[in-house]
């Protein structure tokens, strides 16, 4: 049977029924964010659903997670208690409650639904490793061997993540010298930036314990889409031997302004998975951007797809029992204020 919801959702919504993401927001009315879940044009907030006492199954009965002003304590309470959830069938029947429980998405600001303890960012597929290795190593051979045997990875600084929609100055540093000159220094020259989805982790693991590689899909709560900025100049001056770090960790620090006071160029990217979309637009916010809602790995389920076949085999340690992708398609267009160009 078809799920069915009590609130009228319009076709052609980003967040039907079958798309229930997380997310944190704020009100004209309040100053400390407040978790809710998208439902066509409302947020749901947890809160209020919450106070009302209808989280009334066993491990969200008497917990305070969705009092809380960040989804980390919900998170951190692994998939059990994500699947304990989704709201009991009274709202529908409590007028009352929907009133207070239902804002218009019209009326909110959405915030960083985390706090962000450590990111990681992995070479996720062989055509971002071919087109990143092309660009530092040259065409010839341009992905390392181990990228075949092993996931290959660096941490980022978790500060530098914002939220979608946040301005950011362009940053400045240094750029690779010209034959015996010294290094340029000044406004990175050479910005472009990588459309991602990342996941967000749940439950980690003790200090000294491993995750079986069968089980990792149990510590993972959804997606969210990414945009990846880089200053290619500066960090390919800086990267040897250790790895990037000020070219792809620029944000906190020079902020300047209120979100939205600077929209010339804007990105908009689209995730459409055949009835769910995930939509984000963001001014060209030059450091790492998150768009605000969460989708869980539960709505993507029906889109789970066979994984490419890995070649060589990898060791057993890294061997799934069942290995599967999601089936995704991303777009982005860059638009002026009165055009959109799709790339």
């Amino acid at each position: 049977m078809a799920l069915k919801s009590f609130i009228h959702v319009h076709p052609d919504s980003h967040f039907p029924i079958q798309n229930l993401p997380y997310g944190a927001f704020k009100t004209h009315s309040t100053t400390l964010p407040r978790l809710g879940v998208a439902i066509g044009d409302y947020v749901l907030d947890l809160s209020e659903i919450a106070k009302s006492g209808l989280f009334n199954s066993p491990l969200l009965a008497g917990s305070d997670c969705f009092l809380q002003p960040t989804l980390n304590k919900f998170l951190a309470m692994g998939r059990p208690a994500w699947k304990e959830a989704p709201t009991e069938p009274a709202l529908r029947d409590n007028m009352e409650l929907r009133q207070k429980a239902l804002v218009p998405m019209s009326e909110v600001e959405m915030v960083l639904p985390m706090e962000i303890g450590d990111y990681t960012d992995f070479f996720s597929s062989m055509h971002h490793a071919k087109n990143c290795g092309t660009i530092f190593i040259g065409p010839k051979n341009p992905i390392s061997p181990n990228w075949f045997r092993l996931p290959i990875a660096y941490h980022g600084r978790a500060s530098s993540v914002v939220i979608s929609g946040t301005d950011i100055i362009r940053p400045r540093g240094q750029g690779h010298p010209t034959g015996n000159s010294t290094p340029y220094f000044g406004p990175s020259l050479k910005l472009d930036f990588e459309l991602e989805m990342a996941t967000i982790v749940g439950p980690g693991n003790e200090l000294g314990k491993t995750i079986d590689v069968n089980e990792a899909a149990d510590h993972i709560f959804g997606v969210v889409l990414m945009n990846d900025w880089s200053a290619r100049d500066i960090q390919a001056w800086e990267y040897v031997p250790l790895g990037p770090f000020l070219g792809k960790s620029f944000g906190i620090g020079t902020l300047k302004g209120p979100p939205n006071t600077r929209r010339n160029i804007e990105t908009v990217q689209h995730t459409r998975v055949r009835h769910i979309l995930i939509s984000d637009t963001h001014t060209l916010a030059l450091s790492t951007t998150i768009s605000p809602w969460i989708v869980t790995l539960d709505a993507l389920q029906p889109f789970a797809c066979d994984a490419p076949k890995q070649d060589p085999p990898p060791l057993p340690y890294l061997a799934e029992k069942i290995s599967k992708n999601y089936d995704i398609a991303l777009e982005v267009a860059s638009s002026s204020l009165t055009d959109i160009y799709p790339i």
